[in-house]
């Protein structure tokens, strides 16, 4: 196994696992406050319950979201050295305005979290949006450190080293804000739909509560309003791409030929030996139009980059596809139940059907997810910081990669099976009714 290699496939598993982590502790505070609010609003105690199972969620999820997140944090050292040589100047104030959003968030968690009888409801609801503003920033700050790396920004290149460093100009890099922006969307809309979808296939093996029809609304609010406006920020991210990063785009429509006016492909597999994306359904002109908003726009294709310079594009262009194929899905589900709502049709919350669509739809926002940092990641090889850095070039000379490989990837595991079993443990379990009725009478707000 070539270093390369191992340090790649670490890379990736590690990501994998933590984003996760990562994308429901984002989430899942908004939806605390939610219910939080709509308690003290309505005094209904399924809310209350809602509230606090979700806050036992937040605090499983952060730290265990703090433990993956240090393993990637030395691994960014460990494994590409020379990438953190020559960016560290450049990509330091992101990361350290990453760790003070970390560092509020656990201090208000804390509050939050043992504040239920010693804060005011007001002071206390104040600590739950700080917790949910803060993992948004987190997530923010990561971005656009992630934005650089597709189009670097805030220096000069001098002798293979970087001077006159503007880290203010570093983080409005082009692609960081639309980055962050999508992925804090997705981020939503995975873990809006994941909670729906467990609180449904809950409410479909009991008899009907409202516990979980509450948290299924609470839930869908959230994820499917998300990926609504997810659509937009991937036209905007879209359009970013094709000015920045014009071989990624294409690679993502499997796209060989430059040509104006060039189609927007549906599906398909890329040969390229061949240089044709076969199967695909081909949208005259939409390529063009989307990321230009022209018909006869020119749209780059992978004939104007050196074949050595080409990412996987069998690997791009499937990942794209199931990203976009999902996301659609999901938008169409949030606009079906937002229609709904609209017209004052609440019980579909107790449909059967519409459950195990929900049900279903549980893991999706999830695969759209990890495709979408495929799409990300192996778009921009074999470049590590596009056009000036190359990934091979990062790369640490350690030996015994494949032995921390192993020993990583066992760790996520481990943390996995942990998380499982606290959550269905402590938090999606349906409530006794005794435990709902004791928050009924004020017996219930205890520490979380």
């Amino acid at each position: 196994m070539s270093d390369i290699f191992a340090a790649r496939t670490q890379m990736a598993i590690s990501l994998a696992f933590h984003i996760i982590f990562a994308v429901i502790g984002v989430a899942l505070p908004p939806m605390m406050v939610l219910a939080e609010a709509m308690w003290l609003r309505t005094k209904d105690p399924v809310y209350l319950c809602l509230a606090k199972r979700w806050a036992k969620g937040t605090a499983i999820l952060f730290a265990i979201g703090a433990v993956s997140g240090t393993v990637l944090s030395f691994e960014m050292g460990l494994l590409w050295p020379r990438f953190m040589g020559l960016a560290g100047a450049a990509i330091g104030m992101p990361f350290s305005l990453e760790g003070f959003a970390f560092f509020t968030e656990a201090i208000f968690l804390g509050i939050y979290l043992y504040g239920w009888r010693r804060a005011s409801p007001a002071a206390h609801l104040f600590s739950g949006i700080v917790v949910a503003v803060s993992g948004l920033a987190s997530a923010f700050f990561v971005c656009l450190v992630n934005g650089w790396m597709n189009t670097p920004t805030g220096f000069r290149l001098l002798n293979g080293q970087f001077v006159d460093i503007n880290v203010w100009k570093a983080l409005r890099n082009p692609a960081g804000t639309p980055e962050a922006i999508h992925m804090i969307l997705a981020s939503y809309c995975a873990a809006g739909f994941a909670t729906a979808g467990i609180h449904a296939l809950l409410a479909l093996r009991s008899k009907p509560n409202q516990f979980h029809r509450r948290a299924i609304a609470i839930a869908l609010a959230l994820g499917g309003s998300a990926a609504v406006f997810q659509a937009v920020s991937g036209d905007a991210l879209a359009r970013v791409t094709a000015v920045n990063q014009p071989t990624k785009l294409a690679a993502m429509e499997g796209d060989f030929e430059t040509r104006g006016g060039a189609p927007l492909r549906i599906g398909g597999i890329p040969d390229v030996q061949t240089r044709q994306t076969k199967g695909a359904i081909e949208i005259p002109y939409g390529l063009s139009i989307l990321a230009f908003h022209s018909p006869k726009a020119v749209v780059a294709g992978l004939d104007q980059t050196p074949r050595s310079d080409w990412p996987n594009v069998l690997v791009v262009h499937v990942a794209f596809q199931i990203m976009v194929a999902i996301g659609s899905l999901l938008a169409l589900i949030g606009l079906v139940s937002g229609w709904l709502v609209w017209k004052r049709r609440t019980a579909f919350t107790q449909s059967r059907v519409f459950l195990k669509v929900l049900v279903l739809c549980s893991p999706l926002g999830f695969i759209a997810l990890e495709a979408g940092w495929v799409v990300t990641e192996a778009g921009r090889q074999p470049w590590i910081i596009y056009h000036i850095m190359k990934t091979s070039d990062a790369v640490t000379t350690m030996p015994g990669l494949p032995v921390t490989l192993i020993l990583f990837t066992c760790l996520y595991l481990i943390l996995s099976a942990v998380v499982i079993w606290l959550m269905s443990r402590h938090v999606i379990a349906t409530p006794k009714d005794e435990e709902i009725q004791a928050l009924a009478v004020g017996k219930g707000i205890v520490h979380a």
